[in-house]
């Protein structure tokens, strides 16, 4: 299948640079499984939501991860923080341009940029890329979080073509984020109140959570010329053991599994595949959802899961999600969902009537 395929046109004043005024007023177009279309608001998503349904979240954190440090120079460095390597305050880190050096980050935490040759092996392919990194100096490693918090912005997407500011901070993160670790929002949980999730649970409907760290591999275009060429990065994820009995007997029951977001949907369809490996592992432990059955507390791994058409959905039944940018690994996702046709035309109906899109866009309930 070509990359290609899943490209489409869309004007440039349909990019939202913020959020809707309030989270769940944003507009839901809902996909139904005949290829069908409702444009509803997404306050009107538990009508939807049926008594016995599953509805999974994920509870990543976003962190101010963008620092802009100052040159010896006195010029500015536009620093995304990707990783933390767990290495004496150490992280790897994204900019622009070739700087190596000393820098000074808010008012006189010291840092030092440099660059190193990393050895990596996609598939059969052994390769050398440039990486960048960034280790804190003067501060205890337990303060980086604080200066983060006082000097770092929230790290805003490039197609949201202006600078972070406070109300960011409160608004790219959802009202259910929990624990830290992402560079971007799952997005789908950002149209979510408490008061619509309260709703929800009064209807009957289970509402889970799990974690998966967003990192920039979710959404790094695809370059590759067919889909199947394409590898994603590995992103870090948690799922309670008690979360496997729960969704066993909601499958069981003939209810269905809703996740909200792609990320939660990779999580939980890498576990029943057999696609992730257990923290310092190169292997999985064994797939299905007895991956989680006889765990103490929670399932701690990683997975670079790819979910494009052709790929069978074990677990899960329906998304709530965004719209997303073209050729891109949510689109590929969603696809698989529904089918690409009816996702292709349900962006041109989107569009057509003036949806707003990507991550402070509007939203997408896929049934």
């Amino acid at each position: 299948m070509r990359t290609a395929d899943f490209d489409f046109h869309l004007p440039e004043d349909l990019i939202a640079l913020r959020p809707s005024e309030k989270r769940d007023n944003s507009r839901l177009l809902v996909l139904h499984r005949d290829g069908s279309i409702e444009h509803r608001r997404f306050f009107d998503i538990a009508e939807y939501l049926n008594e016995g349904d599953m509805l999974v979240l994920n509870n990543t954190k976003v962190f101010p991860a963008r620092i802009i440090a100052t040159k010896p120079s006195g010029g500015k460095i536009d620093v995304l923080l990707v990783k933390d390597t767990n290495e004496d305050s150490t992280w790897e880190i994204m900019c622009r341009g070739r700087f190596n050096g000393m820098v000074t980050i808010g008012d006189g935490v010291r840092a030092e940029v440099w660059t190193e040759e990393v050895t990596s092996q996609e598939s059969r392919v052994r390769s050398q890329r440039s990486k960048k990194f960034l280790k804190f100096l003067n501060i205890e490693p337990s303060k980086v979080n604080d200066v983060l918090w006082q000097y770092g912005s929230m790290p805003l997407p490039p197609y949201i073509n202006r600078m972070p500011d406070d109300a960011d901070k409160q608004r790219y993160q959802t009202v259910y984020a929990e624990h830290q670790g992402s560079i971007a929002a799952p997005t789908a949980g950002l149209h979510f109140t408490e008061e619509l999730l309260n709703k929800i649970k009064d209807k009957g409907v289970s509402v889970e959570a799990l974690t998966l760290h967003v990192g920039t591999g979710t959404f790094r275009p695809i370059k590759a010329e067919y889909l199947e060429d394409h590898r994603m990065d590995s992103e870090y994820f948690e799922i309670e053991s008690s979360l496997a009995n729960k969704i066993q007997e909601t499958k069981e029951s003939g209810c269905r599994l809703i996740t909200v977001g792609t990320t939660a949907t990779r999580a939980i369809e890498a576990v029943v595949s057999g696609q992730w490996s257990a923290v310092g592992s190169k292997k999985n432990i064994s797939n299905g959802l007895n991956s989680l059955n006889g765990l103490n507390g929670s399932l701690k791994g990683c997975t670079d899961i790819f979910i494009y058409p052709g790929y069978k959905f074990n677990a899960v039944d329906s998304l709530i999600t965004n719209f997303h940018l073209p050729r891109s690994t949510p689109m590929m996702l969603v696809s698989a969902l529904s089918d690409s046709k009816k996702i292709l035309h349900a962006y041109k109906e989107a569009i057509a009537m003036g949806y707003r899109f990507f991550s402070y866009g509007d939203a997408m309930l896929i049934l």
